[in-house]
């Protein structure tokens, strides 16, 4: 059984920059990739990044290329969102999740989550 405990959340102005951290246990040999996915309370989730845990090819949604950067610590069990040029609507709940299929923008195709840490945005 895999864990992720989500971190670096927290409230920035418009342009400022976050660095989330997932750190990973249990089983995690088993994983072909993680990803980022967020999500505003009465609205469905939505995918951010994902990364292929070995190899690490990285594949974002539109809403964050240019501006995010989604990485992995393997000796760590660590996966990292770095976001910068952070943007009111990038306000969210951002999860950490982690598949062993491969990486993917469906959300139904990871087996696990974190908790969730929150990212505020002010204008």
């Amino acid at each position: 059984q895999v864990q992720l405990v989500e971190s670096g959340g927290g409230t920035v102005q418009a342009g400022g920059s976050l660095r989330l951290s997932c750190a990973a246990s249990g089983g995690t040999f088993s994983l072909a990739a993680m990803g980022w996915f967020r999500q505003v309370p009465g609205n469905e989730r939505e995918f951010v990044a994902a990364i292929r845990w070995i190899g690490g090819t990285t594949y974002y949604a539109e809403s964050g290329k240019g501006r995010f950067t989604i990485s992995r610590d393997n000796a760590k069990n660590t996966l990292y969102l770095q976001m910068n040029s952070l943007k009111p609507e990038d306000t969210a709940v951002y999860y950490c999740a982690a598949s062993r299929a491969g990486p993917s923008g469906l959300g139904g195709k990871y087996e696990y989550w974190g908790q969730g840490t929150q990212v505020t945005v002010s204008p």
